[in-house]
């Protein structure tokens, strides 16, 4: 079923609905955690979102990916100059409202269905909320709204040749990392090399991690020419060329489970403990050929209790439990 969902981005509309995502940092400036930046995790394809700014609600928009870990945009320029550098991406289609939908107009009506606790807008004033993003509404709110007004509802379903997928953020990303390695002049010739190959799974960095791990953790695979060297620390959320080579950053894994893993649809305990994102479609898992999973997520009666590969050893705990924080879609 799908979630409701207001933003209020008057700093950043214009970039954000251009761009077709919503950003936001990963916790207040002092380190505090934010009920509306926790809400980017939260947010599931197919929901739908209602973007708040100058006073006004202008677009509609759909969810099209989970977030994921993305640096604040370029295009943000000064903009938020204290918010960390390292933040949510959240990716949404967006279509114009028409006419605009100004709520201080309608708070008589609206402000008995705002939610009682981290509201984006008063329920009084109708004005928007200090600090407040990423806020969940209800399906009144959202109906009440859009009452009014038209927007089109088949480009929304549709998503829009534009939409911003994982893929393609992910590789604008590396790209953008990957010039910045290749203009270090800090970098010798041979390690630079090797860091590179290693966006890709290759050279010394598969070297690396063949030395630690054997097979697919999760189908048992042994066939080298059938499995990927993927890290655990995204190679452009690394912060060295040594976490970038480092062989305890790294699994073997067959490409389905890759996928999976990169996704953050599956992630691993540090005493091998299978984590099974709670938002996979157990038809997806089943389809894909990893009936285990499924049995696992959904609490089939022959599912193990805890499904555990081997235990990892410390270096890689570590990374697993970044890729835990940063990458596993909860």
């Amino acid at each position: 079923m799908a979630q409701f969902w207001w933003v209020n981005h008057n700093q950043t509309a214009r970039q954000e609905i251009e761009g077709q995502y919503l950003w936001s940092p990963k916790t207040e400036k002092n380190g505090a955690r934010s009920e509306f930046y926790n809400n980017m995790r939260r947010a599931t394809p197919g929901d739908l979102v209602l973007s708040f700014f100058d006073q006004a609600v202008r677009y509609v928009g759909r969810v099209t990916e989970f977030a994921f870990t993305a640096p604040k945009p370029t295009e943000f320029k000064n903009t938020g100059a204290y918010w960390n550098q390292e933040g949510w991406l959240l990716p949404v289609y967006w279509t114009p409202l028409a006419p605009t939908v100004r709520p201080k107009a309608m708070i008589g009506e609206l402000g008995p269905l705002l939610p009682t606790r981290y509201s984006p807008i008063h329920p009084i004033s109708g004005s928007g909320n200090q600090k407040a993003y990423l806020a969940s509404v209800s399906q009144d709110v959202f109906y009440a709204i859009v009452a009014g007004a038209a927007f089109n509802g088949e480009a929304l379903v549709r998503g829009g040749a534009n939409s911003l997928t994982f893929e393609v953020v992910n590789e604008i990303l590396e790209n953008a990392v990957e010039r910045r390695i290749r203009e270090d002049i800090q970098l010798e010739d041979t390690v630079r090399d090797s860091v590179i190959q290693a966006r890709r799974g290759q050279g010394k960095f598969r070297s690396n991690v063949e030395a630690v791990e054997r097979s697919c953790r999760l189908t048992g695979v042994t066939n080298p020419s059938l499995l990927i060297a993927s890290h655990i620390k995204p190679w452009r959320l690394c912060t060295s060329a040594r976490e970038r080579l480092d062989g305890m950053n790294g699994l073997l894994l067959t490409p389905d489970a890759d996928h999976l893993f990169d996704r953050g649809f599956i992630s691993f305990g540090g005493e091998g403990e299978v984590l099974v994102s709670s938002r996979v479609d157990k038809t997806d898992l089943q389809r894909l050929g990893f009936e285990q999973l499924a049995m696992q997520r959904f609490g089939f009666a022959e599912a193990p209790a805890v499904w555990r590969t081997g235990a990892f050893n410390p270096p890689q705990q570590g990374y697993l439990a970044q890729h835990r924080a940063d990458v596993f879609v909860a």
